[in-house]
């Protein structure tokens, strides 16, 4: 029997690109994240995901008002975060169900912005997927961006600098 086997161990270098920026991380988690700002960026990925609602066409699934209620509920500490995890769950089915990419760019939308309560990164998601939609729906993107960054300025500073910044890396992997 050899003893001597090789095994590849990844670079500790390649694990830390992975790791979520601890300013997206609560304080309760060893994070640098507040309550109160936590709170203001559900409020903000809400609102974008709220912006872009009207988008869709038929009658609104019942699931994405429940997790856009739930996010409303989440920010005013009124529910759990385990129900927001459950209701970004219901809206990410309703993304998976629709054939049609605009109705799936909102759903994921709201499904990330829910998502947030869990984690605060999530909510570049709900940003980013309601420039989807509104791509998909043959809409401008300019004027969409400029009404998320003019609420997105009622957050600390600190935190509008981190999201701007992240924003332009994820962006290019969504293809918007």
């Amino acid at each position: 029997m050899n003893d001597n086997i090789n095994v590849a161990v990844p670079e500790p270098t390649n694990l830390r690109t992975k790791m979520r920026d601890k300013r997206f991380v609560a304080v309760h988690r060893g994070g640098l994240l507040t309550k109160d700002a936590h709170n203001k960026l559900i409020r903000w990925a809400r609102e974008c995901s709220e912006h872009v609602l009207s988008l869709i066409d038929k009658n609104v699934d019942n699931r994405l008002v429940h997790a856009l209620r739930i996010a409303k509920e989440w920010e005013n500490d009124n529910v759990p975060t385990g129900d927001a995890m459950k209701a970004s769950l219901g809206a990410h089915a309703v993304a998976r169900e629709s054939s049609n990419p605009i109705s799936t760019a909102v759903a994921r939308s709201i499904g990330q912005a829910v998502a947030t309560a869990h984690m605060a990164d999530h909510s570049l998601g709900a940003a980013l997927y309601a420039l989807k939609a509104m791509k998909h729906a043959g809409k401008t993107l300019d004027k969409e961006r400029e009404w998320q960054n003019k609420q997105l300025q009622q957050l600390p500073s600190e935190i509008v600098e981190l999201v701007l910044n992240t924003m332009i890396d994820k962006e290019k992997g969504l293809k918007i």
